[in-house]
């Protein structure tokens, strides 16, 4: 293992975006390149024709986020996840 790797600073548990974006504001990813592995993603850039909105209760909302988090995914994403799955066991 080369010296920029034996000295490089720990990955670690981010809090929030903020904390991610600091931490990689300063340090780089070719840094870490034997941490990572390829990957391969399809996006959408279509938006749908209509988005609801739909309000949560205050404490509902930031149990749901910090379960998201736990994840690595955003609100929305579980959210929908669990709608979905919700409305397929009961069709």
């Amino acid at each position: 293992m080369d010296k920029i790797k034996s000295e490089r600073d720990p990955i670690p548990e981010f809090e929030t975006l903020e904390d991610i974006a600091e931490f990689w504001d300063t340090h780089s990813t070719a840094d870490y390149d034997d941490m990572t592995h390829e990957v391969h993603f399809e996006v959408n850039l279509n938006q749908p024709d209509k988005v609801t909105s739909v309000s949560l209760l205050p404490e509902l909302s930031q149990t749901l986020t910090t379960l998201a988090r736990g994840r690595g995914i955003s609100l929305e994403t579980l959210v929908n996840v669990w709608l979905t799955e919700k409305v397929l066991e009961s069709g």
